[in-house]
């Protein structure tokens, strides 16, 4: 049981410490791969683009098949933090 929650509380801090950890698995490492082989290849982006999708994400006005998957990965992101996401992947 506590290396359960030893797991659980280093995999939190890695998440807070980097807002695309909890990205990665479906979008790769550098935001190459086709999530589910469905969603655009986020590095190819322009930043306002991946601005305007994450914020559309958010208030579901954005999104094909993985709307509903991602509308949950984006309600805890500030504007803050979609700028921080941006920076890190999109050109």
């Amino acid at each position: 049981m506590k290396k359960i929650i030893l797991l659980s509380t280093i995999l939190a801090c890695t998440a807070f410490a980097n807002p695309y950890a909890k990205c990665v698995a479906c979008h790769g490492a550098n935001g190459e791969k086709a999530a589910m082989g469905k969603s655009k290849v986020i590095k190819d982006m322009t930043k306002a683009e991946f601005i305007a999708a994450l914020k559309g994400y958010k208030d579901g006005t954005y999104g094909g098949p993985l709307k509903g998957l991602m509308a949950g990965q984006v309600t805890s992101l500030s504007d803050a933090d979609m700028e921080a996401l941006a920076d890190q992947i999109v050109k």
